[in-house]
């Protein structure tokens, strides 16, 4: 369908917006820390929206109210279980994974904090850590473009490659220019704007109908189960939902956020934002899904995903509803740069600097990074140049591969001085596996979501193999009880 030229626009204009950023951004970094951490010198505010908005992607303003449009409020657990994850994440891993990623020799990136925190002169933790942060994104980085396109695509009548072109265009631009900063600032902006979206357009509906009653009473007549929290709930569904949560501790670009951050002393601050961010923005995906149920009762969506974008369409004059549409991919676009740049330093720092040219400047390593953007990006293209691609089905379980393999292991080797390097590197793969096995099985126990059985294995693989495989090395023991004090 096409847009109005109002809509049109607005849309164009915050893509420009987003280009200044990356513009001003380059200015600002000149050495390899600037391009994958910005220095490290992220204030509370842009670090706690920055990671809200990279973590929830186009889950938050299409498929959590396309599920409760489709099912009612009981797709709200699984909001209670990100909750509760998140919270836990800024209180108990933020703040010294800031301060052990600096002084495990200053590490940029999970894997190079990894090689040093258990002092792995075989480098093995380094390759395996990034060559499942390179796959896994490299497939989601492809998902969301194939998201982003498919928007460009509904909104302007485009033909869907040229969309897609157009939407990555931007997105690789800013993120080629400037680095960290950019992907931060750009998120920081892209969060208040899907927040703001996700308040406003369920008080509308609200307004529009007279009062939260008459909604109520409205989904009531369509479905008196779509107003039950725990409708058609089973336990292993309940536990399923909430166990998203645990997929938190092991996500690479939100964990990057923390390494970023300007001193672990701005972490409380963080996180009080951050976690205001995240509860307002998640009840107001649940309100306008479920208001969507309400006003669309005479002529049901076929897409529940559309939702969001029919009720701005419905709802608001073309030059609002420009602004409020652009949200829907700034929250795809919040992903894909946070997920493109960890990649770009994945292949920059743990293979790069780390294996071929350890003496390299400055300068050399950042243009590396953004040929390493270039690349990625490349790659990504081709595999969502057909949006049937069957890596989209990739992406229902790489929170859950994330979690379980990084998760068990970022926990413990913070807390933990007896963790060694092998049971770091069994837990990695031990999460993985289990991940990758148990959700190809089915029926009992094997529904429920696999990050959980992925989250435990794991951390009973790093107990068991350091535990009895023998003692960690002076050196680690050293780095962590540096790191403690």
């Amino acid at each position: 369908m096409d847009m109005p030229l109002p809509t049109l626009v607005t849309f164009a204009l915050y893509l420009v917006l987003m280009l200044v950023l990356g513009f001003a951004a380059y200015r600002m970094t000149s050495d390899l820390s600037d391009y994958v951490l910005g220095g490290r010198r992220l204030g509370p505010g842009v670090a706690a929206l920055s990671a809200g908005a990279s973590d929830m992607s186009g889950w938050l303003l299409l498929g959590l109210p396309g599920a409760v449009y489709a099912s009612g409020l009981s797709e709200l657990w699984i909001g209670v279980g990100l909750v509760a994850g998140a919270f836990i994440n800024w209180s108990f891993v933020a703040a010294r994974l800031r301060r052990f990623t600096e002084r495990a020799k200053d590490s940029l990136t999970i894997p190079d904090y990894l090689e040093n925190r258990f002092a792995d002169h075989s480098r093995v933790l380094r390759v395996i850590s990034a060559v499942v942060i390179l796959i896994f994104f490299t497939l989601y980085i492809s998902a969301g473009l194939v998201g982003g396109g498919l928007l460009f695509q509904s909104s302007f009548d485009m033909e869907y490659r040229t969309a897609l072109f157009v939407g990555a265009l931007v997105i690789i631009s800013y993120t080629f220019l400037g680095g960290f900063l950019a992907v931060s600032w750009t998120d920081f902006f892209q969060g208040i704007l899907m927040f703001l979206t996700l308040l406003v357009v369920p008080m509308f509906v609200v307004v529009l109908f007279g009062g939260w009653g008459d909604v109520q009473s409205e989904v009531r007549a369509i479905d008196p189960g779509h107003t039950r929290v725990l409708q058609g709930m089973t336990a292993l569904g309940m536990i399923s939902l909430l166990a998203w949560g645990l997929g938190y501790f092991g996500q690479p670009h939100i964990l990057a956020r923390f390494m970023a951050i300007r001193s672990e002393h701005d972490v409380p601050k963080a996180t009080a934002i951050g976690m205001s961010w995240m509860i307002l923005a998640l009840i107001g995906a649940v309100a306008t899904g479920y208001m969507g149920i309400a006003y669309f009762a005479d002529a049901p969506l076929e897409d529940s995903e559309t939702v969001l974008i029919e009720l701005i369409r419905a709802l608001f004059n073309p030059w609002v509803a420009g602004v409020l549409m652009a949200a829907i991919l700034a929250a795809i676009m919040s992903t894909i740069d946070s997920q493109l740049l960890v990649s770009a330093s994945a292949l920059t720092n743990d293979f790069y600097k780390g294996f071929l040219r350890p003496e390299a400047s400055d300068v050399e390593l950042v243009w590396i990074s953004r040929g390493a953007v270039v690349a990625v990006s490349i790659v990504a293209l081709l595999l969502a140049l057909n949006p049937e691609a069957g890596v989209l089905d990739l992406v229902a379980y790489a929170w859950g591969g994330f979690g379980a393999a990084f998760g068990p292991v970022i926990i413990l080797s913070l807390y933990w001085s007896g963790m060694t390097r092998n049971g770091a590197l069994a837990g990695m793969v031990v999460g993985a596996v289990t991940v990758i096995v148990w959700n190809r099985l089915s029926g009992g126990w094997f529904d429920v979501y696999e990050i959980l059985p992925g989250f435990i294995l794991a951390t009973l693989a790093i107990v068991l193999v350091s535990r009895f495989g023998g003692d960690p090395s002076p050196e680690a023991r050293e780095q962590f009880e540096a790191a403690r004090r």
